[in-house]
């Protein structure tokens, strides 16, 4: 018996594996004779579906939702015309509720207190508005960073909305109202009802694009900007197929979203120019560049230069490019453009059809200008605007602009002790329970400014003011968001009397992005003679 034990060579060890293979690829296709490409489609689709229907389940749980889903796509149809009906009986479902659209799981928290503990959950969640916009608004785009990476950056951004930063943006905001009152004047001369979401729409895109970049913009790209604004919108809607593809939606708003940033870049370079320069800052981008120089500069200073230094020590913040000021401050529009648009749309026909309210405006607009209708707004004006405030808050409760915040879900989240939220999902914190809350305000699906006032119950009622959310990423601009409505709605009350002709859809919501009358808003103006300036 020969005993002799010959290894095998390295060729053969190599060989081995690949021939394994080979077999099992042979055994598989012994084992396929006589099945169709078709049948093994077939096979692999019902296995898809399978694995699709059993993943949603089990993410479902114990929560609100349907009990099976639309294979893949889920509910995207109903995406193309969003009612508010369904959103309304989605949110009326219970506290937590959820569908699945393509391969994005989307949990909705309806309950105040559930929307404000996502909101101020930041180890969690994190803002993701929908799946396309990191595409559209860039990945690296500040409103996407969490952490100290956020505070860091939101630290050079605070003042740019403080009280006497918003005070300078007035002048230039007024001479835009008074350009917009004389055109819908014009328009309305054959006494015709036009429908103005789209004007409401073109004047806060002008005042925004104004008050951020000043005349580094020129007239042509604000124009441009304002009429293909929307396509930026349409590509941002809550549901969206995740790819971009060639002439839908989603790739007119990238190219649209490309030129904004593009313009902007070209204010940015612009601006710090100007305050190189030593020119006074006259819009946003000067303010944050401003700040920029001043806190080089104090860098620059010895240790004791610094100890003596005489003034209001500058914040320290690091110098921006180009780009990330661009971004940004295509964020502001964003965040501003529709919200804007909403509010003003439904101000103009809420106070044509409550006449006695616009008479307690247009009082109190004459008397913080001491009588003088031709007072240009200040400040220290807007502050006397107690009953325009109410009004204006009352507006945001009645009709919230931005109705639910989509965020994405870092890691597994508790977001009750029953149920966890994937990592991967999508939770939405909605704001409009909150602030229909029958057990907060009286009556609130009525309009009532007076609850705004002294005594009434609305102030009060801090938690449940979610109009601009709340927590690390809540709206940074909500007090010049007031100040401009309160400023623009005071100024029209005084110079403007305007009609609106109620159609059957008037009070219907239609949601596009954010909310708005579905007959968008059929208006006429006239020219309105205030009383004669007050003599010396």
């Amino acid at each position: 018996m020969d005993t002799t034990y010959n290894p095998p060579s390295a060729v053969s060890s190599a060989e081995q594996p690949l021939q394994t293979i080979l077999n099992g690829v042979g055994a598989v296709s012994k084992s396929l004779e006589g099945v169709s490409m078709w049948q093994v489609l077939a096979t692999i689709l019902v296995l898809s579906i399978t694995y699709d229907q059993v993943k949603y389940i089990w993410n479902k749980g114990s929560i609100v939702g349907p009990a099976f889903k639309i294979p893949f796509m889920g509910p995207f149809m109903e995406s193309v015309d969003p009612k508010f009906s369904e959103y309304l009986a989605k949110w009326n479902s219970g506290p937590l509720s959820c569908v699945s659209v393509f391969h994005k799981f989307v949990v909705i928290a309806s309950t105040r207190d559930l929307a404000r503990k996502v909101f101020n959950s930041p180890m969690y969640v994190n803002p993701c508005v929908v799946d396309v916009a990191k595409k559209i608004l860039r990945p690296t785009n500040w409103v996407f960073l969490d952490g100290k990476a956020h505070v860091d950056y939101r630290k050079g951004l605070n003042g740019l909305f403080a009280r006497k930063t918003v005070a300078q943006y007035l002048p230039a905001q007024e001479e835009i109202y008074d350009l917009y009152f004389k055109r819908w004047i014009e328009l309305s001369k054959d006494g015709k009802p036009r429908q103005y979401m789209g004007e409401f729409r073109d004047i806060n895109c002008h005042v925004s694009l104004r008050t951020f970049c000043g005349t580094y913009i020129s007239d042509e790209a604000v124009a441009d900007i304002s009429e293909n604004y929307y396509k930026i919108t349409a590509a941002l809607e809550l549901v969206n197929f995740p790819i971009i593809l060639p002439y839908t939606k989603t790739w007119y708003g990238k190219k649209c979203a490309d030129f904004v940033l593009e313009e902007f870049s070209r204010c940015a370079k612009l601006s710090k120019e100007a305050m190189e320069a030593g020119k006074k800052p006259i819009c946003t981008m000067d303010f944050w560049v401003k700040s920029m120089i001043e806190s080089r500069e104090y860098g620059k200073l010895t240790q004791e230069e610094k100890e003596s230094f005489s003034g209001p020590k500058p914040m320290v913040i690091r110098w921006f490019s180009d780009e990330e000021i661009a971004m940004t401050i295509f964020t502001f529009l964003f965040a501003s453009q529709d919200a804007s648009s909403s509010a003003s749309t439904w101000q103009f026909q809420i106070l044509a059809d409550r006449p006695d309210i616009l008479a307690k405006v247009r009082e109190e607009q004459l008397r913080v200008r001491g009588g003088d209708p031709y007072k240009r707004i200040d400040i220290d004006m807007v502050d006397q605007m107690v009953y325009t405030r109410a009004v204006v808050k009352e507006q945001l409760r009645y009709r919230p602009p931005v109705l639910m915040v989509p965020y994405e879900v870092k890691k597994s989240f508790n977001v009750t002790p029953e149920y966890r939220v994937p990592k991967g999902a999508m939770i939405i914190p909605t704001t409009y329970p909150a602030l229909h809350d029958p057990e907060v305000y009286v009556d609130p699906e009525t309009f009532n400014p007076d609850r705004w006032l002294e005594g009434g119950e609305a102030e009060a009622a801090t938690k449940n003011w979610l109009v601009f959310g709340t927590g690390p990423h809540v709206c940074l601009g909500q007090h010049y968001a007031i100040m401009n409505f309160m400023s623009m709605i005071g100024k029209a009350s005084l110079f403007l009397d305007w009609e609106h002709s109620p159609t059957e859809l008037s009070e219907e919501i239609k949601v596009f992005a954010t909310i708005f009358p579905k007959d968008d808003c059929y208006l006429t103006f006239k020219q309105r003679l205030p009383l004669e300036k007050a003599s010396s």
